[in-house]
């Protein structure tokens, strides 16, 4: 028998966005984030975060649901960087926020200043990195991208990948009191383009933990095509197939028509848009601004 299938409610200090297998797809906008980007990390280093409100006017006017953000800047207070950038995000809209760290005190920085109930990316299996995240996410009331990895590896079987969503799920739950339904998990998308097997078992390990927890599901989504040729047109591909898997979001560049359109079309076909309202007032919208 499959498992219910839970939701997660975020919300900013105005707007509830609620994450679930039966409705629209989240769209999580990833492009606060200054990995790879080597002018916006000067201009951060120098105080300049210019490039934020431009970010964020951009990943709005795509479609966003839930901004991601990300200060990891090397030669900088992290910490004091995220509380300073979730401030200014939220002056800027009324989109919740995931706040994006692998360091500790970074991420208890943003939730400290953060108005409203924040989902936290990210956390691992392995048990130190459970110790020290999940009693934070309990403290602050927020929900929490997991990955299923360990100190060993990334594993690249399904069955692997399933037994450490489960040790996730039951730790949280068990040892912390967070609810199943503040679990999201990151099925773990790889690189098609060193072998395009691992997105067979990428959705698998997708259906499988969707039917076994009912928990909802996010990814890099631009992960599966890095490397690889026309990577947008892969992406408006695979997003589409991984929904009918079990995802329920996905951490992505709102900036991408194509891929955006491709998921909303989605999520007519999967009557997660009745009757398909939302995607003829999109049309609607679009008609009006061309005249």
């Amino acid at each position: 028998m499959a498992a219910e299938h839970l939701e997660t409610v975020l919300r900013s200090a105005t707007k509830e966005v609620v994450i679930g297998h039966d409705r629209r797809f989240c769209l999580i906008g990833e492009r606060i984030n200054p990995t790879g980007r080597r002018i916006f990390q000067e201009q951060l280093r120098e105080g300049d975060m210019s490039a934020i409100e431009r970010d964020v006017k951009a990943q709005v006017e795509g479609g966003a649901d839930v901004l991601d953000v990300n200060m990891g800047v090397p030669l900088t207070d992290e910490p004091e960087l995220l509380a300073r950038a979730i401030k200014l995000v939220q002056s800027l809209t009324d989109l919740p926020i995931c706040i994006d760290s692998s360091v500790v005190e970074a991420l208890e920085a943003g939730l400290a200043v953060y108005e409203g109930r924040a989902l936290v990316n990210s956390v691992t299996a392995e048990d130190d990195r459970l110790e020290l995240i999940l009693p934070l996410v309990k403290k602050y009331d927020a929900a929490i991208i997991a990955l299923p990895n360990d100190h060993d590896e990334i594993p690249m079987e399904v069955e692997k990948r399933v037994d450490l969503t489960r040790k996730i799920v039951e730790v949280a739950t068990k040892d912390y009191g967070i609810a199943a339904a503040d679990i999201v998990i990151d099925p773990l998308a790889m690189p098609i383009g060193a072998d395009t097997t691992t997105s067979l078992v990428t959705l698998e390990t997708m259906r499988r933990i969707r039917d076994e927890f009912g928990v909802n599901m996010t990814c890099g989504a631009s992960n599966t095509s890095f490397g690889m040729p026309d990577r947008h047109t892969l992406g408006a591909a695979w997003l589409p197939m991984a929904m009918t898997a079990g995802l329920t979001s996905a951490i992505m560049d709102t900036r991408t028509p194509q891929i955006v359109e491709a998921v909303k079309a989605a999520d007519v076909f999967l009557n997660h848009d009745e009757w398909g309202m939302a995607w003829i007032a999109a049309h609607r919208a679009k008609a009006a601004e061309s005249a």
